[in-house]
């Protein structure tokens, strides 16, 4: 057997048996997802700073995630189906940095004072915007949906100034699941209703069920 193989089936057995005090890194698997969530949260933090809710650019969070790129792509071990999504969600970065990088590049030469009083218009209106709502019949297949109200939660909680960091997709997706089932069978209906919202600097989370 192979040193590679060792190596793995030692973490397996690490991981099944919850060693306390072990400090046993990620899997590859959970380093792509952890990658793809830390890729949208950098999104929706340049939209929040060109929208004019934040004061500079995330050059932190967009360097962390860099790094992780980098390391990730001088990997060798991942198999075929990593290196794919690893692939895609570099090619997501690149595009999303080059962006970026324009819009930067034409505020800096002063040619977008119009498109920055619309940004501060569109800031100012969603401080008293209506909720984001979104219907889920099966969050289990649902995927999309769930996704959206994640990413509408996340925007919300980062333009009111609160914690982020202990919000995972895969947590959030199971306690959306498990809430439509209770709902339904508690309130006998089809549909599950969430929506968000800010309301005096806060942001509002509720779920009610729907014929």
């Amino acid at each position: 057997m192979g040193i590679r193989d060792n190596k793995l089936i030692r973490l397996a057995q690490l991981r099944n048996k919850n060693v306390i005090g072990v400090d046993v890194p990620p899997t590859i698997d959970e380093q792509l997802t952890r990658l793809e969530d830390d890729i949208r949260r950098l999104k929706i933090e340049f939209d929040i700073y060109f929208n004019g809710a934040a004061k500079r650019p995330p050059y932190d969070t967009k360097n962390r995630v860099e790094t992780i790129i980098k390391r990730l792509g001088d990997d060798r071990t991942l198999n075929f189906a990593q290196r794919y999504r690893y692939n895609t969600l570099a090619s997501r970065f690149t595009a999303f940095r080059e962006l970026w990088r324009r819009t930067l590049q034409g505020r800096e030469e002063g040619r977008d004072a119009v498109s920055a009083a619309r940004a501060a218009a569109h800031a100012e209106a969603a401080r008293t915007r209506s909720p984001s709502v979104f219907v889920c019949d099966n969050a289990y297949t649902d995927v999309e949906t769930v996704r959206s109200l994640f990413d509408a939660l996340v925007e919300a909680k980062m333009k009111c100034g609160e914690p982020t960091e202990d919000l995972s997709f895969p947590r959030f997706h199971h306690l959306i699941a498990t809430k439509t089932d209770s709902l339904k069978e508690r309130l006998n209906c089809e549909r599950v209703r969430f929506s968000v919202d800010i309301t005096d600097g806060r942001v509002k989370f509720k779920a009610k069920g729907e014929k």
